[in-house]
Order: structure tokens, then sequence, then C-alpha cells
């Protein structure tokens, strides 16, 4: 069973670089860094919004408007951290 919970406390982690990934990439396209015309660019950017847009868009529903500051990723993050501290001081220590 603490195999299985170590399991979910990495995937954890890897959606939180993830979302951080996807959130700098927005950022680069947005400023006109990268260009979405290169074949490369574009595949890791169409993978990210599939793997982070369907947790994401919910939160963004019930987020008031803020302009085009959209703080969802942040959001996310915290309650992905809450969910492996639940884990780490609540059912870790419980399991055999």
């Amino acid at each position: 069973m603490r195999a299985i919970l170590d399991i979910i406390n990495i995937v954890l982690d890897l959606y939180i670089w993830l979302l951080i990934a996807s959130a700098i990439l927005s950022w680069l396209i947005a400023f006109n860094v990268v260009n979405t015309r290169n074949q490369f660019v574009s595949a890791v950017a169409e993978f990210l919004y599939r793997i982070t847009e369907p947790v994401l868009a919910p939160i963004r529903r019930m987020l008031p408007s803020l302009g085009g500051l959209d703080i969802s990723p942040i959001i996310l993050i915290l309650i992905i951290l809450f969910i492996q501290r639940v884990i780490a001081y609540y059912i870790y220590p419980n399991v055999i």
C-alpha cells in the first residue's frame, strides 16, 4: 500500500511540473518568444494543454474574472500540495 501512495505522490509532483511548464510556455507564446508555427513547439503546447486543461477548466469557472490574470494553476498547485500533505501526515503513517 505504501508503494501505491509513493506512486501517487510522484504523479502529483510530476503534474505540478507540467503545470509550471504549461504556464511558462503560455507566457512565451503570448510574448512571441517562441513561435507556434514550429512543429515541436506546437506539439509540446498541445500536449501540455491536453494534460492540464481538463483540471484547470473547472477551477477557472469557479474563480471571478481577474482581467488577464489567470491564477488557476496556482490554486491547483496549492490543492495538490494539500493532498500531498494529507497523504504524508495522515494516510501514510497509518498504512501497514
